[in-house]
């Protein structure tokens, strides 16, 4: 129950970040290139979007910290495993549980870090340049997402172990799209 909880806030974080920074991103645009038409001139010229381009680059950091815990726990994550499929079994078994093992203590030591970091710039008055907010805040995402992504390492690690089975991402499946008809194969169409 609780980690489907996670899941879904992981998810929910991810996708409302990238869907506001996108919206942020198309506004300051259309903004810039609308201020050049002689008659909204007036208009737009007193709205101040030069905050847009640092909230959304904040936006896009939070959301890669995050998306790569997203990408451990849904197998999307990049992985060098061509030497780890050419070794049988049970050696196979040893090295993919020492790598994800040594991906979580990675990331916890990352996290480690971030979290030293963090407290050091709470006691601080350090801002950011247009929005002004405290800078502990924005490199907050690098414990939050570096310990959630540990979590992740040893969530698959765990699963790895007990039923040798690694999160797998099918290419062709479609969220909320089911196939029902036998036969169908991926990448084929019904008419």
């Amino acid at each position: 129950m609780l980690l489907r909880i996670l899941d879904r806030l992981e998810e929910i974080l991810i996708a409302t970040l990238m869907a506001l920074a996108t919206t942020i991103i198309f506004i300051a645009v259309c903004h810039r290139y609308l201020l050049g038409v002689p008659f909204l001139f007036p208009i737009l010229f007193p709205i101040n979007l030069s905050w847009a381009q640092e909230l959304c680059i904040y936006m896009f950091v939070w959301v890669a910290k995050f998306g790569a815990a997203y990408g451990v726990r849904t197998g999307i994550h990049v992985g060098v495993d061509v030497v780890v499929n050419q070794v049988k079994s049970p050696w196979k078994n040893a090295i993919v549980l020492f790598g994800l093992l040594c991906g979580a203590f990675f990331t916890a030591v990352i996290g480690t870090m971030g979290a030293k970091f963090v407290y050091g710039l709470y006691h601080t008055d350090q801002v950011s340049p247009d929005l002004e907010i405290p800078s502990w805040f924005i490199y907050l995402c690098i414990p939050l997402g570096s310990y959630l992504m540990c979590f992740r390492f040893l969530q698959v690690a765990w699963n790895y172990f007990f039923t040798g089975e690694l999160p797998h991402h099918d290419h062709a499946h479609v969220e909320g799209v089911d196939v029902t008809e036998p036969g169908i194969g991926a990448g084929e169409v019904t008419r």
